[in-house]
């Protein structure tokens, strides 16, 4: 059975890119539409409401969108599409249940979780409103699951723009009208337009699969759902293990903002002040630092169903090539990120938010999420190897001492919130150190000192360049004008030193459309 859609490793990848480039971008118009209508107390409360979604969501979905994306890229190898129809049919029964139990869970709860457990009670209106979002994204991950599978990767980027552009075409709408009840109400208001966006983006995954799919959902539905007992095992069977290990993660960062709160009361910070630290720090800082990961989510999610169909091939250099490749580009635009992100930390705060105070924390983190940007593509290959369970395990003894990190440090007042930061950290490293460790003893994977060495010569050169340019290039132009043409001109010689060090493959540009090929003119020769 062929597919037609069906993109290679690097063009699937690279749509997933665009498309998270085209996101990210979105996403920050809306952050900052937000953050300049409710302020960092706003920000807080919204981003105080967020991990409580996330476990949710967690728990509804069962880890079923990786399986779901590697039983299907392995059905599709040997043509077996009755098998893609079952899982399919298995996989959106197991999800509308659990959606509606744990919604329904969300909602009641809501009460204990602000007054109890968040210390604020001004997040119930934000809980509350976000929770419809639930059933909607647990229809449309099923939905991506497939698609991925079938290594067709358009439908799931085409869907995460349509969800950015109702988001934000909305978002301003939502704060105003709602922020003169007062702060809950307007971070509530902002919750309303995600949900509104993710519904949009619903609709047209549903769309999407109409038009390409090749066989009748509905047609021997519950047939097909009562023979799914072995189908449903295999789900679970990768689901519940890649489950137990986002489980981790959810959890953890559902007690984050709770032990936060918690630690910064015992170091003598007022509920308010905490709560806007908090803002400060996961509502500013983090996206920022977080930005380089629609690179590495893409290759994530495209390395799920490339090695699963390699391993199902027996083809295990192949293995080891694309997680090689998958690391590499993560490191190299993660490392751009990272010199960017350190040496105009000041600048890009001030012109983003009219406020500088959330760079220390951007400074501090950004040398250590180079960590964060390879973690993705090392836990996908875990779980495409069947390693879910020591992914699992990994993510709980990050989990864990992070957590724990953070109350040691955040509870202490020479420390507070930058504590918070420090134990973030912490979690990251141990946990991409682990995964990696567990793919080193399972395959045969070089590790290439040299190029990695490279890497962060690179990186270092590029910094030093940008402060330079910044420093003493257009001083007497505006902030914006000033900042533009630095990152713009750090960003030159970033991509000249790649190719001179041959970081960037040549082979590999030319094989992305249009864009690939046009870059492979300009770029020096590589090593094969």
């Amino acid at each position: 059975m062929s597919y037609k859609n069906k993109q290679t490793f690097l063009q699937g990848t690279l749509i997933l890119i665009l498309a998270g480039l085209i996101t990210r971008f979105l996403g920050f118009i809306n952050r900052i539409v937000v953050a300049r209508i409710m302020g960092e107390e706003g920000v807080g409360l919204y981003m105080m409401a967020i991990p409580t979604l996330i476990l949710i969501i967690t728990l509804t979905q069962l880890g079923l969108p990786v399986a779901i994306s590697k039983l299907v890229a392995e059905a599709a190898s040997i043509g077996n599409r009755s098998k893609i129809k079952k899982i399919l049919v298995v996989s959106l029964s197991v999800t509308a249940i659990s959606s509606i139990v744990f919604t329904i869970g969300m909602i009641s709860l809501a009460p204990v979780l602000a007054n109890t457990l968040l210390t604020d009670e001004r997040t119930y209106y934000p809980l509350i409103a976000i929770s419809p979002i639930v059933p909607i994204i647990a229809l449309s991950s099923v939905l991506r699951g497939y698609f991925q599978g079938l290594q067709n990767m358009r439908p799931a980027a085409y869907s995460q723009v349509i969800e950015q552009i109702v988001r934000i075409s909305l978002v301003a709408v939502m704060t105003k009208a709602f922020l003169p009840y007062g702060v809950e109400f307007a971070a509530a208001g902002a919750m309303i337009s995600v949900v509104f966006g993710e519904l949009a983006s619903l609709l047209y995954m549903i769309t999407m699969f109409k038009i390409k799919k090749t066989f009748k959902v509905r047609k021997s539905f519950f047939s097909h759902m009562k023979e799914g007992k072995s189908t449903l095992h295999d789900l679970l069977k990768i689901a519940l293990p890649t489950t137990g290990s986002r489980l981790i993660g959810s959890i953890s960062y559902f007690f984050e903002p709770i032990v936060v709160s918690q630690s910064l009361a015992l170091a003598g910070v007022t509920t308010a002040i905490a709560t806007k630290q908090y803002g400060e720090l996961t509502g500013y800082a983090l996206p920022l630092l977080l930005l380089p990961s629609f690179v590495t989510t893409s290759l994530s999610i495209s390395l799920v169903p490339a090695i699963s169909e390699a391993a199902a091939r027996g083809q295990s250099l192949i293995i080891e090539y694309r997680l090689q490749q998958a690391m590499r580009l993560a490191i190299v635009t993660g490392g751009l990120a990272i010199v960017i992100l350190y040496v105009f930390a000041s600048p890009i705060m001030e012109l983003m938010y009219h406020s500088s105070k959330s760079a220390i924390f951007v400074q501090l983190m950004a040398p250590f999420f180079l960590f964060s940007y390879i973690q993705g593509p090392l836990q996908a290959a875990l779980q495409a190897l069947d390693l879910a369970r020591a992914a699992m395990i990994n993510s709980l003894i990050g989990a864990s001492v992070k957590i724990a990190a953070i109350f040691a440090f955040a509870s202490r007042p020479e420390f507070g919130i930058i504590g918070v930061a420090l134990g973030i950290v912490l979690g990251i490293l141990l946990v991409t150190l682990l995964h990696f460790t567990t793919i080193v003893k399972t395959i045969s994977f070089t590790f290439y000192v040299k190029d990695h060495a490279k890497s962060l010569l690179v990186m270092i050169i590029t910094g030093i360049a940008g402060h330079f340019i910044f420093k003493y290039i257009l001083v007497e132009a505006s902030l914006s004008l000033r900042t533009l043409t630095a990152i713009i001109s750090t960003s030159i010689v970033y991509i000249i030193l790649l190719g001179s060090f041959q970081l960037i493959l040549k082979e590999e540009v030319k094989r992305l459309p249009i864009i690939g090929r046009h870059l492979a003119l300009i770029m020096p020769n590589s090593k094969k």
